[in-house]
């Protein structure tokens, strides 16, 4: 086991440049997501205004379920301390903001230098999002064919044309992992089962939790139609290298209901308090991070310092 110890308070050059340029992509992240919210409609805006308070909760559950499943795995493989969580809060902005994976590259970067060679994060990162794909392939899947009449009633092949059908790629990949899975997977079986119950856990969470937030803001509209909406929240989450996949969820629904639709404005109003979620993370981390550079407090850098510099708060032990 390795235990790492980080040291700011004489920084060197090239932590400085890396945490200047942490700086730097926060701003953009804070740039792309504001641009983003520039399209937003006033109903959409109103809409977010009127949400009963009981899904206020209910959002903030939602959107700290990926984090909290990525730190519950990652501190089964890694011994990861609880400062941590700020990394991987980061990595999910990324990836929503971004560009979908760019987020893992993110906590690669931060997982090695953090370590200083002591970990080999990309196997960890790998498997633990091979088994996350594959869990959500099998609930996309057992979704669609619950909701198979109705999604063809929304005639999505002819609206989506390639871009729902690249989702196959996925699926394909899927099926691929499991025929080849002991070449593909390094980690033990065990960390393995545990990935894919973290894994399993979080989507079905997340599903009821989205239902749940769906079915407060309009307890009016039928148990079933929620149920094929999420089918094919869940089928656009499977287009790769899909930014922001709750925006365009909820644009794709102003486009097949209607900008009328008390529905459809619901969703893309939902989509847009996501934004104002990533918005609050990222600007929030970049306060912390510096009211801790003018003080003693040891703190996390916004981006990894170089090898050789550590971490406080908890070993890490090598996969």
């Amino acid at each position: 086991m390795t235990r790492l110890d980080l040291d700011l308070d004489t920084p060197n050059g090239a932590s400085r440049w890396w945490n200047g340029l942490g700086v730097v992509v926060s701003i953009g992240l804070v740039a792309a997501i504001v641009l983003q919210l520039g399209g937003a409609t006033s109903d959409a805006l109103k809409t977010i205004v009127r949400l009963p308070p009981a899904v206020w909760p209910a959002l903030l559950l939602l959107y700290l379920a990926q984090p909290v499943c990525d730190f519950a795995v990652f501190r089964r493989i890694w011994n990861l301390p609880f400062a941590g969580v700020e990394a991987l809060l980061r990595k999910t902005v990324i990836n929503e903001v971004v560009l979908g994976y760019s987020g893992e590259a993110y906590l690669y970067v931060w997982a090695r230098r953090m370590a200083g060679g002591a970990i080999a994060p990309f196997r960890a990162i790998k498997d633990a999002n091979i088994v996350s794909a594959l869990l959500g392939n099998v609930l996309t899947l057992a979704l669609a064919a619950m909701s198979a009449t109705q999604l063809r009633a929304l005639d999505l092949d002819r609206r989506l044309g390639p871009a729902l059908w690249s989702g196959l790629i996925p699926l394909a990949i899927s099926i691929g992992l499991l025929v080849f899975g002991r070449r593909v997977f390094s980690l033990r079986l065990g960390q393995l089962a545990f990935v894919g119950a973290a894994h399993a856990l979080r989507l079905v969470v997340s599903a009821v939790l989205t239902i749940l937030i769906w079915r407060i803001s309009l307890p009016e509209v039928a148990p079933g139609v929620w149920l094929v909406l999420l089918a094919v929240r869940y089928l656009v989450s499977r287009i790769p290298f899909l930014s922001n996949k709750d925006l365009v969820f909820g644009n794709l629904m102003l486009l097949l209901l209607g900008a009328h639709s008390a529905v459809a404005v619901l969703l893309a109003a939902l989509a847009l308090t996501t934004l104002f979620q990533h918005l609050a993370v990222i600007v929030g981390l970049g306060a912390l991070d510096l009211a801790r550079r003018f003080s003693a407090f040891p703190h996390i850098p916004l981006m990894p310092s170089p090898r050789g510099s550590t971490l406080s708060g908890g070993p890490i032990e090598p996969q």
